[in-house]
């Protein structure tokens, strides 16, 4: 009886060895859920379809369909290359300082009394993802309180739950969209905010609203400041489109700089992707904004740490590019008029788009398209009538309805609207 248990013992140990060598340490791990985005853009580049269009990509094209480098960057670029002095070293944690101040005053203005009194700290970030999410992990760390939530727009750019619960948050919503005018709710999203616990972080687009397009007036961003104010809520604003929302920097900065001139500590991430066009070189920034200058030091050096564990230091090229344009008057003012060409592009292309739909009495109102603001328009198409869109016209946009109006030009305008006319006729 023993040699047999013996060998029983073995043959058992040698059984479980087989099976342990052969189980991968990974197999705990569960599928993600798909990107919306990224699918759409994989779906998109395998269509061969000489109609094909995609209204998906988040990224500016000219009218020929077409990605624009601005001729600001080139002049910037070319001034980089002819530099003697030029290398390729390590920035330091904080990034480029000629970013870094320049990107405070572009966003909170020259005069600035909280930049004048030193109560701002910016540090450079993998563009405006990048500071999202050290925004997120810093509030994780030190929200008060800890079991704050943080309140996005129903709806919201895909990224912004996923960084925020990766970060540990509870993510919660406030109404935005009225789904009936696509316009806002703004009875809603203030009640919301109103009805909130107290001391919560209410996370806020700063102009051209993605997906919807849709933004709040300047009274109804004082609307949204008293509650918020009231409530004792920290508001931490995203600014992925200044300058490119309405060709004008100081307007498309409107929120922020009335919530700074109230007293109320910020954080702000910033984007210099859209505006400047420099998408994969992913050159962006946080602002924290404080009550006093006191506490930048603590703040700023909280920052460092979680910059330096998670990038060490941030990129350095695109970063030289927006720092040149952002501290010489001429090349800035080249970039503020390059703006102002994309967002006058994109307007007509909202107002084209109206215009076609209104000659062709398709169902429905469309008078939303051209109101919005920004690169994105909801155009309150249903998830069906997308997916009709997509197998019979081939044109690529979101399910929820969102298109990138840059993705519209002259030679394909035309296609759009007669396609979009037949499906709202034919698909309920």
């Amino acid at each position: 009886m023993t040699q047999n248990n013996t060998q029983t013992t073995l043959r058992l140990q040698s059984i479980l060895s087989h099976l342990t060598s052969t189980m991968s340490y990974f197999s705990n791990v569960p599928q993600a859920p798909a990107d919306g985005i990224l699918k759409l853009s994989v779906l998109s580049k395998a269509d061969s379809n000489p109609h094909k269009v995609d209204l998906g990509v988040g990224a500016y094209r000219d009218d020929q369909g077409k990605p624009w480098v601005l001729p600001v960057v080139r002049k910037a670029e070319q001034r980089l290359a002819n530099d003697p002095a030029a290398n390729h070293e390590y920035l330091g944690v904080g990034g480029l300082p000629s970013l870094t101040s320049g990107a405070q005053k572009l966003i909170f203005g020259a005069d600035s009394p909280a930049v004048r009194d030193g109560r701002v700290y910016t540090i450079q970030t993998i563009s405006g993802t990048g500071a999202n999410m050290v925004a997120a992990v810093f509030l994780k760390q030190f929200k008060q309180p800890q079991d704050a939530a943080v309140y996005i727009s129903k709806p919201t750019w895909g990224n912004h739950r996923s960084i925020f619960q990766t970060a540990g948050h509870e993510v919660r919503e406030y109404r935005y969209c009225n789904y009936d005018t696509l316009g806002l709710d703004i009875n809603g999203m203030l009640a919301d905010l109103r009805n909130a616990p107290r001391n919560q972080i209410v996370l806020l687009h700063a102009c051209a609203h993605n997906p919807t397009g849709i933004d709040p007036t300047n009274e109804q961003w004082q609307q949204i400041a008293d509650v918020i104010q009231e409530r004792g809520h920290f508001p931490f604003f995203d600014c992925a489109y200044q300058g490119f929302a309405t060709g004008d920097v100081d307007n498309d900065a409107y929120a922020i700089r009335l919530f700074v001139s109230r007293g109320m500590e910020t954080l702000v991430a910033e984007s210099f992707a859209k505006n400047m066009g420099l998408y994969g070189e992913r050159t962006g920034c946080l602002h924290a904004v404080t009550a006093s200058a006191d506490t930048i030091p603590a703040v700023s050096s909280q920052l460092n740490r979680l910059s330096r564990a998670t990038i060490s230091t941030a990129s350095a090229y695109g970063a030289k590019i927006a720092g040149t344009v952002l501290q010489d008057k001429e090349l800035y003012n080249e970039w503020v008029a390059d703006m102002g060409e994309m967002s006058r592009r994109i307007k007509k292309m909202r107002e084209l788009l109206r215009d076609k739909l209104v000659a062709m009495k398709t169902p429905g109102s469309w008078e939303h398209v051209a109101k919005q603001i920004g690169m994105f328009s909801f155009t309150g198409l249903s998830t069906k009538q997308v997916q009709v869109l997509r197998d019979q016209y081939h044109l690529y946009m979101t399910d929820d309805g969102r298109i990138s109006v840059a993705g519209l030009n002259s030679n394909n305008i035309d296609y759009v609207a007669k396609a979009i006319d037949q499906v709202v006729r034919s698909v309920n």
